[in-house]
């Protein structure tokens, strides 16, 4: 269950977030709860700012380590999706991934000990919602975890979740909440009795409740003691929300926003970052491809992600341009994991498992998102 202050009542849950993510959502949800769950109309002091600290971990580089690197979990983790097992599919550069570790720039980011996590969040629910990439952070957190545990792991779904693991030994939960967008969306088709948006010519879209989370999550505040919640790229996914046939439509309170918003808008008071994509070419649908087997140097990163030069992958830092107002003031973590994954054009699967598509957004388990948790572990200890 999650945790409860002295008089025994249920305490909202401590919450990180990374990539991007809507802040109204979450927001509105909590404010809007039922008093029998405790959860009061602000925070509570359980949802602290980000506690100051002498190291800026988003500053750094990443430094080459010995060639023979033991994995930190063995690809056999049956948990890792095999388009992200970059070793067992024979992605050439697999191991030299592990090689890699990031390096602040004014401190060290040790890497994540199992051991000590689980001496330090025995009887702890911790949950990640949010879409694909957040499962990949989920998958390499459990396999470390797994690696080094005793006793019977039980398998189940606690809380509408996706999937979810109990570690009975230490009574800790991890579970994964699959959600693209966060809030409720469905599709909306035009009215033959008209209405607001049909006066304005609207045909069809998404219909998107910002004040309704998905039900996939709804109970996740309720059961977890930490959040790690992500959103992004499904915002700004033409593929799926073609903004002039199928766009993204803002409803509260049932009623459509007038005028209508723009998905950045939309996104509402939102927080930082997303992870970023590294397609060269072309986008995924488009003969773009990430072959690199070396991350990239500075200047090859403002190649890919400058707003300037209208680099191939520049959503991330746009939206981010949008949204970094938002976050003075806001009481939740902040997890900023994009400029240290900008680098990593190597890492991700590519064609790896025989894909038709080369996977440019995901990335190869073990590798990478290893690091993003001994963030998450560096900022746990810190609040």
């Amino acid at each position: 269950m999650a945790a409860r202050d002295a008089g025994g009542r249920m305490r909202p849950p401590l919450i990180f977030l990374f990539f991007s993510i809507l802040l109204f959502i979450v927001a509105s949800f909590f404010f809007s709860a039922p008093r029998s769950t405790v959860v009061p109309e602000g925070f509570s002091d359980d949802v602290r700012t980000l506690v100051a600290s002498s190291c800026d971990y988003s500053d750094g580089s990443w430094i080459r380590g010995p060639r023979s690197v033991a994995p930190r979990y063995d690809s056999s983790c049956k948990e890792i999706y095999k388009g992200w097992n970059c070793i067992s599919c024979g992605k050439a550069n697999a191991r030299a991934l592990l090689q890699w570790r990031w390096k602040p720039s004014g401190c060290d980011l040790p890497p994540l000990d199992p051991v000590h996590f689980f001496r330090l969040f025995r009887n702890t629910n911790i949950g990640f919602v949010g879409d694909s990439l957040n499962r990949n952070m989920f998958i390499s957190l459990l396999c470390m975890l797994r690696s080094v545990s005793v006793g019977e792991v039980r398998k189940w779904r606690p809380a509408g979740a996706d999937r979810g693991f109990t570690f009975l030994h230490y009574n800790l939960t991890l579970a994964y909440h699959r959600t693209n967008l966060l809030a409720r969306y469905s599709r909306w088709s035009a009215s033959s009795s008209g209405g607001k948006l049909e006066s304005l010519g609207y045909k069809q879209g998404y219909q998107v409740d910002v004040d309704v989370p998905e039900q996939t999550w709804a109970e996740a505040p309720f059961f977890h003691d930490i959040l790690v919640i992500n959103t992004g790229h499904w915002w700004w996914a033409p593929s799926k929300f073609d903004p002039l046939r199928s766009p993204l439509l803002f409803f509260e309170k049932g009623m459509p926003v007038i005028p209508p918003l723009p998905p950045h808008i939309g996104f509402g008071i939102t927080l930082k970052h997303m992870s970023p994509r590294h397609f060269e070419g072309g986008d995924w649908n488009h003969g773009g491809s990430c072959r690199r087997v070396q991350p990239l140097l500075q200047e090859q990163v403002e190649d890919l992600f400058s707003l300037e030069k209208n680099g191939t992958n520049v959503e991330a830092r746009l939206i981010n341009q949008h949204l970094f107002k938002a976050l003075n003031g806001s009481r939740f973590h902040i997890l900023d994991i994009t400029h240290m994954s900008e680098f990593r054009a190597d890492a991700h699967p590519s064609t790896t498992g025989g894909k038709k598509h080369a996977d440019c957004m995901h990335w190869c388990l073990p590798g990478l998102t290893d690091s993003w948790n001994d963030l998450l572990m560096a900022h746990l200890k810190s609040v």
